[in-house]
C-alpha cells in the first residue's frame, strides 16, 4: 500500500500519541507498504483552523499519490473544512487514528461546544476510525450521529517499547519492605494530567513517609511546570518530591523499577501508556475513571481509578497501599499479569494494516 499520514511537528515527539504512530508507521513499513509522513507546523488553534483556507495546502495534498491517507485526529482543526472538499475531489479514502478527542479535557464550557463542533466536522468527513481504546471510539460515536456506521477498527497501544521487567517474588520484595512509599508520575507535564491534583492529595499525607518522583516534558506548557513548583513549596514537599523532566530509557527503566505506585489522575486518558508501562513493572497503578484507563485497570485489582480532581479518595488509597504492603503487593502481581495478556505493537499494528486492506476493498467496492 502507499498510505500518508498527516502530524504535527516531528513523528519522533515523545508523547504516547507519536509513539503510537511511529510504531504503527515501523510496522506498515516492514510490511513493504510506503507511507509518506505529511507534516505540518504547530502553531496555535487559530492559527490551525486558518489552514483549511490555503490553497497550496489543499494542492499539496491532493497531489499526494497514496491510496489512503490517514490523518492524526490532533490535525483536526487544520483539516475539518478540507477534508470535506479533498474527500470530494481525490481518488482516496480519508481515515484518520484517534488518540482523544480535544473536546473531552477540561475547558470551560463554551470552548468544549466549540472544539465539538470542530472535531464533528471533520470526523464527518472520515472513511474509517483507527482508534486505541474503546473508549474512544464510544467518544467519537456520542458526538458523530451515525458514527455506528463507520468503519473502524480498536487496536490497543502494544505493550513492547520498553524493555525489562520484575518478577513475582521481586515484586512482593519490594512492596513489603519498610520505608518509604515510592510514587512515580510519567507523562507530559500539561494541566490534563492532574499532577496538582496528586500534589494536593500528598499535602494530607503527613504521616505517611513518601517520595515522588515526577518525569515529564515542561516545554509543552512550562507555566504548569512553574505552577507545580509552587505547589511543592507552598505544600512543604520540597523534600518528598523530585522533578526530573524528560529522561532517557535506561534512567526511566530504573525508576519504574525502584517505585511501589504508579500515578496517573489524568482529567481523561484515551488509553495511558504510562499506566501499561508502569504493569511492565508490577507497579499498582492510579488512574481516571475518565476514558480508557478502565480498560486496562479492574479496580481494586491492579489498582484504582479515581475521579478527576477527586484528591480526597487519591489520598485515601496512598494510604491504604502504604499500610497495607501485603494488598500492594497482590495489585503488583496482578499488575504485571495483565500486562503479560496484552497485546504487542506488531499484533495491534497488524490489526491496523487489516482495517486499512479492508478499507481499501470497501471504497473500491463503493467506487
Amino acid at each position: 500500500m502507499r498510505l500518508g499520514l498527516v502530524i504535527y511537528g516531528d513523528l519522533n515527539q515523545q508523547t504516547g500519541g507519536y509513539l503510537y504512530d511511529r510504531k504503527v508507521v515501523e510496522y506498515l513499513q516492514a510490511q513493504g507498504d510506503q507511507v509518506e509522513i505529511i507534516s505540518l507546523p504547530w502553531r496555535n488553534y487559530l492559527r490551525h483552523l486558518a489552514d483549511n483556507l490555503s490553497p497550496d495546502f489543499y494542492r499539496m495534498l491532493r497531489a499526494r499519490k497514496v491510496d489512503i491517507l490517514i490523518e492524526d485526529e490532533l490535525n483536526h482543526p487544520s483539516l475539518a473544512v478540507m477534508n470535506r472538499i479533498l474527500s470530494q475531489r481525490s481518488s482516496f479514502p480519508i481515515t484518520s487514528i484517534v488518540h482523544h478527542l480535544r473536546c473531552n479535557e477540561a475547558h470551560r464550557s463554551w470552548l468544549k461546544r466549540f472544539y465539538q463542533i470542530v472535531e464533528r466536522t471533520f470526523l464527518s468527513t472520515l472513511a474509517g476510525l483507527i482508534c486505541n481504546s474503546c473508549a474512544t471510539l464510544r467518544s467519537v460515536q456520542a458526538i458523530l450521529p451515525g458514527a455506528g456506521s463507520l468503519p473502524a477498527v480498536i487496536a490497543y497501544p502494544g505493550k513492547d517499547h520498553l524493555a525489562g521487567g520484575i518478577s513475582e517474588m521481586d515484586i512482593e520484595r519490594r512492596a513489603t519492605q519498610s520505608g518509604d512509599l515510592n510514587l512515580l508520575f510519567v507523562g507530559n507535564l500539561i494541566p490534563r494530567k492532574g499532577v496538582h491534583w496528586l500534589l494536593a492529595a500528598l499535602r494530607e499525607l503527613r504521616d505517611v513517609p513518601f517520595r515522588l518522583d515526577i518525569v515529564g516534558d515542561e516545554s509543552r506548557q512550562p507555566a504548569y511546570g512553574r505552577l507545580l513548583r509552587q505547589l511543592v513549596r507552598r505544600y512543604a514537599l520540597s523534600e518528598r518530591v523530585r522533578f526530573w523532566g524528560a529522561v532517557a530509557e535506561t534512567t526511566l527503566q530504573q525508576l519504574f523499577g525502584q517505585a511501589h505506585i504508579l500515578v496517573l489522575p489524568s482529567a481523561y486518558e484515551g488509553f495511558g501508556i504510562a499506566y501499561l508501562d508502569g504493569m511492565r513493572y508490577g507497579l499498582a497503578v492510579i488512574g481516571s475513571t475518565e476514558g480508557g484507563a478502565g480498560e486496562l485497570i479492574s479496580a481494586g485489582v491492579e489498582g484504582f481509578l479515581v475521579r478527576p480532581g477527586d484528591s480526597f479518595a487519591l489520598q485515601n488509597h496512598l494510604r491504604t497501599l502504604h499500610t497495607d504492603r501485603t494488598r500492594l503487593a497482590q495489585m503488583g502481581i496482578a499488575a504485571r499479569k495483565r500486562f503479560d495478556q496484552h497485546p504487542t505493537w506488531a499484533e495491534s499494528a497488524a490489526k491496523i494494516r487489516h482495517f486499512l486492506l479492508k478499507l481499501l476493498q470497501w471504497d473500491g467496492s463503493l467506487g
